[in-house]
């Protein structure tokens, strides 16, 4: 459907003839390292929050962003030296949310369009920029991290997780937090730190086989003091996600 053509012979005001809040760009990006889930933090350099532990982001900067997800990447290349690329088939960014108010922000009134992202932790390197003292990533406990954070980015952080927690249960996003060769332990194990559940084995890989969403690397195995076991690979298919037709905790559930 066509939007209505504006009459140009019409007289109203410009949108310069209002007050603007300053938009903001913060991300909350994930990653499983050494059996838990961590969230990338920054240490704010400048005031306000100087020396405070604040998620990643800055402001909009209209001359140079083309829209809020590069201005996201921008933001989170400068601060903490990753730089994703939007539609890497490794790499995955969703928007969460929008914030909003005269006081989260001591410096006036600001609007935060989030983001959450998930890599794998060995395909990135930190390096604190610009106005980050440190980049460092922090082990999540429930809902949160042990040491405060700057504005509300604890509030952020909670839905963050929340967020995540509900699509690992029923998409394929959990493979971008493994490496591109994987087993299908390694993919569980993956699961259950982030939804905080042991999950059926013979559940588990009938749900995943089902979906259809990975596939054995031909003459590939991991071999270790252990039984060698299968490396798989994740399938890219068409559409960005493939949806679990049952949720894999709903499956675990049937089991008991």
């Amino acid at each position: 459907m066509q939007n209505p053509i504006v009459n140009t012979d019409e007289s109203y005001d410009t949108l310069e003839s209002y007050k603007k809040p300053t938009v903001m760009v913060d991300i909350a990006i994930f990653t499983v390292e050494d059996n838990t889930l961590k969230v990338l933090l920054i240490k704010r350099g400048i005031a306000p929050y100087k020396d405070c532990w604040a998620l990643p982001g800055g402001a909009l900067r209209v001359e140079q962003d083309e829209s809020l997800e590069t201005a996201a990447l921008r933001e989170l290349a400068e601060e903490t030296g990753v730089n994703p690329q939007l539609g890497a088939q490794r790499q995955y960014l969703e928007q969460l949310h929008t914030y909003g108010g005269r006081n989260r922000d001591p410096r006036g009134w600001t609007v935060s369009v989030t983001y959450f992202a998930l890599v794998a932790i060995n395909e990135v390197s930190l390096r604190a920029g610009t106005d980050a003292m440190a980049a460092q990533w922090h082990t999540i406990t429930g809902h949160r991290v042990d040491i405060p954070l700057a504005f509300d980015h604890e509030d952020i952080l909670h839905d963050a997780i929340t967020r995540l927690r509900s699509k690992l249960d029923y998409t394929d996003i959990a493979v971008h937090l493994l490496p591109k060769e994987f087993t299908l332990s390694e993919l569980q194990r993956v699961y259950e730190i982030i939804m905080q559940e042991k999950l059926n084995k013979s559940s588990f890989r009938q749900r995943v086989d089902r979906a259809g969403i990975v596939k054995p690397i031909k003459g590939r195995m991991r071999t270790g003091s252990n039984r060698p076991a299968q490396l798989y690979q994740f399938i890219q298919h068409k559409h960005d996600r493939m949806f679990f037709p049952r949720s894999i905790a709903w499956a675990q559930e049937r089991k008991r």
